[in-house]
């Protein structure tokens, strides 16, 4: 065990946690949000142990906090340690705890932001402070970034930092984040740890129809929200082609071995991965949503009254696309759409895949069945997206690493963005020590 992660060290990853979950970040999206006060708080705590803190905004109180490591070898690439300070709204009502008591009961914190991602912020500042008391450098640099505005655009988080200040991340090669390495339990005893290697890219839409405006009473053969809702049923009800990708050919090979099945021959023809899914039972999860691309109606806003038939109708959409998907993607909406609809990108942003065969990839597993000798660590692609996608404009590749165990039945992805957000005062120990042995090590 290493020694300067002591039992300081693991107090303050569970303080850090309750205190930055007391400070309401939430992010309502289009620009209302800050994160100013969870920014200070991070500064302050780097500046007492001798980390000089860089706040950085592009708009009054969305802070965003970005620190160098120096490492021991020069020569050496850096690496990226990110994680964003904004949270998504919690209506108190709907809690057992007030969302942002950060109250610990009975060995767990209770917040938002507990798990989406104020616990991974934490870990990595209470890890930054242990190394510098004990004296203790990485081999490479080490560059920390709490960012803003995650959760909507990123257009005053890592979107501004990448765009506009780019020369605080010179010579990274690799970034770690969000959103992989926790404990999922797979049935019969087996843990499995996703580390994620890829996303989705992100294709928000908005579809706008045009008709002629009349009264509600009268035959319309050109009636804007019939068109807009004839092709929002279509791109509901439309069934995407599987496509798999570097990242999912590699899931879907050691979740097999996992689970002691042949090994799928994935370009045999024909190939369907929905029976293989079938057999992997609760795993299936992992994989099903990055099968293939995807277009989920989330909103429509038409009319003003009942019986005005309106001269326009919009609708909007929530699409991913897989690496190397989207011209697919493009062709289908258009072919969804249809004549009598429009549709552009409302928010958009890449794909991304990173080598899951790379000596990164190999530490990562190492420092998860290191701390857990009966996980199993396994590649997948994320459904949705992260910070890594603006940070890749830098041609920063990116790991999903946020290490928790966690105890059979704790549902770790129904609380991202759920109700009672939660996380084990023990996962957080467990994620500091991993997250100390994994960056050591790279």
């Amino acid at each position: 065990m290493a020694e300067h992660i002591d039992q300081t060290a693991l107090d303050e990853a569970v303080t850090f946690t309750s205190e930055l979950i007391r400070i309401d970040t939430t992010n309502r999206g289009g620009g209302e949000g800050t994160e100013r006060e969870a920014a200070e708080y991070v500064a302050e705590r780097l500046s007492a142990v001798g980390v000089e803190p860089h706040l950085l905004e592009k708009a009054p109180g969305r802070t965003n906090v970005v620190a160098r490591i120096p490492g021991s070898d020069p020569s050496a690439d850096a690496l990226l340690v990110h994680g964003h300070l904004d949270v998504v709204p919690a209506e108190p009502a709907d809690w057992s705890v007030h969302p942002f008591s950060g109250e610990i009961r009975d060995g767990v914190v209770w917040g938002r932001g507990a798990i989406d991602m104020k616990n991974a912020d934490a870990m990595v500042l209470a890890l930054a402070r242990a190394w510098a008391r004990a004296g203790v450098r990485p081999r490479r640099d080490i560059v920390l970034a709490f960012t803003a505005d995650e959760e909507d655009s990123a257009d005053y988080g890592s979107g501004f930092l990448a765009d506009h200040h780019p020369g605080l991340f010179e010579g990274c090669t690799e970034g770690i984040s969000e959103s992989g390495a926790f404990t999922f339990h797979a049935g019969q005893g087996l843990r499995l740890y996703p580390v994620a290697a890829g996303e989705r890219g992100t294709g928000w839409l908005k579809l706008s129809a045009r008709g002629k405006a009349g009264h509600g009473s009268k035959v319309n053969r050109n009636n804007a929200v019939s068109r807009l809702a004839a092709a929002v049923a279509r791109i509901g009800d439309h069934e995407w082609p599987q496509r798999l990708t570097p990242t999912v050919r590699a899931a879907l090979t050691e979740l097999a071995a996992v689970h002691g099945l042949p090994r799928p021959d994935l370009d045999a023809p024909g190939f369907d991965a929905g029976k293989l899914l079938a057999e992997l039972g609760p795993a299936a999860a992992l994989v099903e949503p990055t099968v293939r691309n995807s277009a989920n109606p989330t909103m429509l806003e038409a009319g003003y009254k009942v019986n005005v038939i309106p001269g326009s109708a919009t609708a909007f959409v929530d699409g991913r696309m897989l690496p190397g998907g989207e011209e697919e993607f493009h062709r289908t909406l258009d072919e969804l759409t249809g004549p009598d609809v429009d549709w552009e990108f409302h928010h958009r942003e890449v794909a991304l895949e990173a080598p899951v065969d790379s000596p990164t990839y190999g530490v990562l597993r190492e420092a998860l069945e290191h701390f857990d000798p009966d996980a199993h660590v396994v590649p997948f692609c994320m459904s949705g997206g992260t910070d890594a996608k603006q940070f890749s404009r830098l041609g920063i590749a990116g790991y999903g690493f946020t290490p928790l165990k966690l105890p059979e039945g704790f549902d770790y992805q129904a609380l991202f963005h759920g109700v009672d957000e939660r996380v084990p005062v023990e996962a957080l120990h467990f994620g500091t020590r991993v997250l100390d042995r994994a960056l050591r090590a790279l």
